[in-house]
């Protein structure tokens, strides 16, 4: 940082110092300077608490919580000439702390600094003005998991800058800031600038970040389109086949089409993905006890329903879900719009043979009354 002498047009480079030297103390100094203008951070943030540690079982305390325009929470971690190896973790862990707090325990938080730190006031009027809302009845305080994180040093380490960029890349707002004390004679300045992201990078970054969820939404979007054609092929097969139950089916830009088997909460489905289709008969309703009932009677005939389908089906029990089902799958780049036609004619052919072999089993269960009421 320099000093300009504009009578004698020549600029003079300030001292640099260090906080150790000139015997400034994170609480006492640092802290306070921060707490009392937050905006020096880039930003406008309403302090909520200094020394916070309302954690439980830990006598641990962050040293800033603030709350940011959005109503999210700030963890702020200040250091003086060296930022440590330890204060990303300990950061991590206060957000942790953070993230569960409701917004009735952070408006007593900041009540109880308004009393003791900030000569009394009402904090839910002060988060209103901030805010700039009328009420707090609709507004969302500390909402999700994204609790920010600021770290503050004269010099941060490399295991830190690293640790901040890894974090940022995984989408959590994590900040450095270099504070550096200079002297000019008597008089002490202190120069705070954004090293991770410089204003410049945080732009970029933000626009990225909005380019790849626009990226995410047009994939999704076309995957529903393609998915929308697709059926509409595959049900024309599946009618001209003689397959009723589907008569009455739309297409859908879901990745499956059940039916009804007529026993509730047994379905038909037809699926497919990028890299194959599949017909299952599938278990699933809401009681995880009858799904597996109604499948252990399936597959103790087995050998019937196989031969009667014509090959092999998959009976997967899967005791670990709420479903079980009896599956067969056919690879087909079901992306690809030049082997729809061969899809769907396997998936209406494979189907009819999976009615034929399932329908009398299932109407005998459903006959004997054991599993035709329940839910579906």
């Amino acid at each position: 940082m320099f000093r300009v002498d504009r009578m004698q047009n020549r600029i003079s480079r300030l001292d640099r110092a260090r906080f150790g030297d000139l015997a400034l103390r994170e609480r006492d100094h640092l802290q306070e300077w921060l707490a009392n203008q937050p905006d020096a951070l880039g930003e406008e943030l309403l302090i909520i608490q200094k020394e916070f540690d309302g954690f439980a079982d830990t006598r641990e305390r962050l040293d800033l919580l603030a709350m940011d325009e959005d109503g999210q929470l700030v963890v702020i971690e200040n250091k003086l000439d060296d930022s440590g190896r330890d204060v990303a973790w300990q950061a991590l862990k206060y957000a942790a702390y953070v993230s569960s707090l409701t917004k009735a325990q952070i408006i007593n938080i900041y009540q109880q600094y308004l009393d003791r730190h900030g000569g009394g006031g009402d904090a839910r009027q002060r988060i209103c003005e901030f805010l700039e809302v009328d009420t707090l009845e609709d507004v969302v305080l500390n909402p999700g998991a994204s609790q920010r994180l600021i770290f503050i040093a004269a010099n941060f380490r490399k295991e830190i800058t690293s640790t901040v960029l890894w974090l940022r890349e995984h989408r959590i707002d994590a900040r450095c800031f270099k504070v550096t004390p200079y002297l000019m004679g008597t008089e002490l300045l202190v120069d705070i600038q954004p090293v991770i992201p410089t204003p410049e990078a945080a732009e970029f970054m933000i626009s990225m970040a909005e380019k790849e969820s626009e990226a995410k939404a047009v994939e999704g979007g076309h995957r529903h389109k393609l998915r929308l054609e697709f059926w509409a092929k595959a049900l024309e097969r599946l009618r001209a086949k003689g397959l009723s139950r589907y008569e009455t089916v739309s297409p859908s830009k879901e990745n499956w089409i059940p039916c009804g088997t007529g026993l509730g909460g047994v379905v038909y489905n037809i699926s497919f993905t990028q890299t194959q289709a599949s017909i299952s008969t599938i278990m699933n309703s809401s009681s995880k006890e009858r799904n597996k009932a109604i499948f252990d009677a399936l597959s103790a005939q087995s050998e019937e329903i196989n031969r009667a389908f014509g090959a092999e089906l998959r009976w997967l029990r899967m005791d670990d879900n709420k479903m079980s089902c009896a599956i067969v799958s056919q690879p087909f780049d079901g992306f690809n719009r030049e082997v729809w036609n061969e899809m769907a004619d396997w998936m209406a052919s494979t189907m009819v043979r999976l009615q034929a072999a399932f329908d009398g089993p299932i109407a005998k269960l459903k006959a004997n009354g054991k599993f035709k009421v329940g839910p579906t």
